[in-house]
């Protein structure tokens, strides 16, 4: 047990409900709305015009560096624009805007053969051109994950199954539905990392995906299924990694930094159909949950709108008040339906007054943050020090290192947001600090200018 978290409670429509819904493919709609940046890192670059016919699977967004990933398309058809498009994050970004022929006609796949005699790097390789990122909500590439840094060891794999964020079922699914072939993802990434050992981690709570993903992997030399007691944030990194291998990642630091690598087992799927079918990521399993008439685990193709989810579960019922994408401890209000579903929309939520935000009242001193904290931070410190304008004893005192679980914010009796405080001041000294460097930037090329003069 890793230490802090909390057992977060769920309304109607919870994990109780829909983790019993099989997978369904969720009809291709008219148009798709496809970000160039639905990940980490560098936005990927156009490779299409208006007027272009695509393919499902065709790249239509180059990676715009290391740190970035290509984009597909998720449907066959007609590029009719390029567009700005508002994500649940807010953040406006440019979209390739395909309209559906209905033809599901893939461009040319290249599956590969035998990958068990591919060299790592061509199995890193292959996974860059896919477009995988992290599928749990972090969309960190996972090419780069692959990659490790020189100088750093990978020893172990540990596969993120625990899915602790309440209502969101569709990991739960995908690990019954498909456990042949995530065990069959982990082998091959374990290859592409050249490492023997891989750990899964999934919640106890889930004890018929264990079952499930232990009869898969009798024959998997190296893999381990273990399951983990319920408690939120299991499923964050660091928290991960010292529950499953008692290693600590140091503050500041990431689970490379103890020989370990961490993927979804979203992501993991993702790997071996990019490996074993040639296919890039086009679509993923989301959770439609909470106040909908007839919740679900669907397959949606990225592109595809929360409006679509919605009409798929037969509309929003009388009493849902809040949207929210993804889970709702670490998820985002949204108050649009056209927004698009994108590689790490994990879920998308209908809430009712419990997820209204409530008044703020003062602090009582009572700890429960503290308690909770799973960074093992003091929550009503940084917030006090966040509102009135202290970044630099907020950075002392460790704000970066909130992982925005949402953890503090939910115990908190009165109903400070304690969340918001830190997300925010990690925002303010983070920009503080890409000012800083610009500016040193700027002053070392104005020196070196007059040298290249002479």
């Amino acid at each position: 047990m890793f230490p802090g978290g909390t057992h977060p409670h769920e309304g109607v429509g919870g994990k109780a409900v829909n983790s019993g819904n099989a997978i369904r493919e969720l009809p291709a709609p008219k148009r798709v709305v496809i970000p160039l940046s639905q990940h980490i890192g560098a936005p990927a670059k156009a490779l299409v015009k208006k007027g272009d016919a695509v393919l499902i699977g065709q790249k239509i967004g180059e990676a715009g560096g290391f740190v970035s990933a290509p984009v597909h398309a998720s449907v066959s058809g007609k590029v009719v624009g390029i567009e700005d498009v508002e994500l649940a994050s807010g953040a406006s970004v440019p979209a390739v805007v395909i309209e559906n022929d209905f033809q599901d006609t893939w461009a040319e796949l290249h599956p590969a053969e035998h990958p068990e005699t591919m060299t790592a790097q061509e199995l890193q390789a292959i996974v860059r051109e896919a477009g995988i990122v992290g599928m749990g909500g972090a969309t960190f590439p996972t090419s780069v994950k692959l990659t490790p840094a020189k100088g750093k060891t990978i020893e172990k794999l540990i596969i993120n199954g625990a899915e602790c964020e309440p209502y969101l079922t569709a990991d739960h699914r995908l690990m019954l539905e498909k456990p042949a072939q995530i065990i069959d993802g982990i082998r091959l990434i374990m290859l592409a990392l050249e490492i023997k050992e891989a750990i899964v981690g999934v919640e106890d709570n889930k004890m018929d995906a264990i079952e499930a993903l232990t009869a898969s992997a009798r024959n998997a030399d190296g893999i381990t299924i273990k399951a983990l007691p319920v408690m939120y944030p299991q499923g964050g990194e660091k928290q991960l990694v010292y529950a499953t291998t008692r290693r600590k990642v140091p503050t500041g630091g990431l689970p490379l930094d103890v020989g370990c690598v961490v993927c979804n087992v979203g992501t993991v799927y993702a790997v071996q159909q990019a490996i074993r079918e040639g296919k890039p990521l086009v679509q993923r399993v989301t959770t439609m949950g909470g106040l909908v008439n007839n919740p679900g685990n669907f397959l949606v193709r990225v592109g595809s709108t929360v409006k679509d989810l919605i009409d798929a579960c037969g509309g929003l019922q009388s009493g849902a008040r809040v949207l929210i994408s993804g889970g709702p401890m670490m998820g985002m209000a949204i108050n649009r339906t056209d927004v698009p579903v994108t590689k790490g929309t994990s879920g998308v939520l209908a809430l009712g007054e419990e997820a209204v935000e409530p008044a703020e009242s003062p602090c009582i001193n009572c700890g429960r943050c503290v308690q909770t904290c799973p960074m093992r931070l003091v929550p009503t410190k940084l917030d006090l020090l966040v509102r009135n304008d202290k970044y630099d004893e907020a950075e002392k005192a460790g704000v970066l290192n909130c992982m925005e679980c949402g953890a503090c914010t939910f115990v908190c009796p009165a109903k400070r947001l304690l969340t918001q405080s830190c997300r925010t001041g990690k925002k303010v000294i983070n920009a503080r600090k890409r000012a800083q460097a610009a500016a040193e930037a700027a002053r070392k090329a104005a020196e070196e200018a007059p040298k290249k003069g002479e």
